[in-house]
């Protein structure tokens, strides 16, 4: 019977509830979903799963210097060292000679080192930076951890001869020290220059990896750059594919 009031519901529609009747209660599902069984686990978000997604952290001053002009791929891809408890050092020689005063070639050379300290930086990793020109291989920076003021860049004059061997053997004293301070520590050079020098100095034996990055550009470009980083066996990369790359890659 329907309850006084209440409006007959049409044909295969359930009937309205009676007044002040409490709610029916919903059925409870099977134990273990619907095929029963033991209780399905409740899903757990995974500890440091953003770190196992991001794998081992990509170093992008090596990354770009393989990639060069060409598009980025995943051949390109380089990846940073795992730490070993010790330091990371980056050992700059950078190319402060006459042939580098040519198209401003010492002024984007500084620009790019300006950009690496300030990645340096974030990364609490220690630089070096070692000049040469004239007839000889000076200090500019004795390593350590990079800091957030870069005003002893701009000061940095060009003139004179390419002193490349000289630059390598005062690498080889700093890095021989660093290394008795901090013995795991992971060294890479990178040489900035136009590499317009003969002979071609040899490669810096305690260097764990070097880079070299090529300022001879134009048509009257030698390619001895590129010759030094074969001899050597290390990364090349011309400057005009990383100055603009890493300027915005590391604001």
């Amino acid at each position: 019977p329907l309850v006084s009031g209440a409006a007959a519901a049409p044909a295969g529609w359930p009937a309205p509830p009676l007044r002040g009747a409490p709610p029916p209660k919903k059925p409870r599902p099977p134990p273990g979903g619907p095929g029963g069984g033991a209780p399905a686990p409740t899903p757990q978000p995974a500890r440091h799963a953003g770190r196992a997604l991001a794998g081992p952290r990509i170093d992008w001053i090596r990354t770009l210097a393989a990639k060069g002009p060409a598009p980025l791929a995943a051949a390109h891809l380089r990846h940073r060292p795992p730490h070993t408890g010790g330091a990371m050092l980056h050992c700059v020689l950078l190319d402060c000679s006459a042939s580098m005063l040519r198209g401003q070639r010492l002024a984007l050379a500084k620009g790019l080192l300006q950009a690496w300290g300030a990645h340096c930086y974030r990364r609490r990793e220690t630089l070096a930076v070692i000049g040469f020109s004239g007839d000889a291989a000076r200090l500019i920076r004795a390593p350590a951890k990079a800091t957030a003021r870069q005003d002893w860049i701009a000061p940095i004059a060009g003139g004179g001869g390419s002193p490349a061997h000289a630059a390598i053997a005062l690498a080889e004293h700093v890095m021989a020290r660093h290394r008795r301070q901090a013995p795991g520590a992971h060294i890479t050079l990178w040489l900035l220059s136009d590499a317009r020098f003969q002979p071609l100095p040899p490669r810096p034996a305690l260097a764990d990896q070097c880079t070299v990055i090529d300022f001879d550009t134009g048509a009257r470009a030698l390619g001895r750059a590129r010759q030094l980083a074969q001899a050597w066996q290390a990364g090349y990369a011309p400057a005009a594919a990383l100055t603009n790359p890493l300027s915005t890659r590391f604001r």
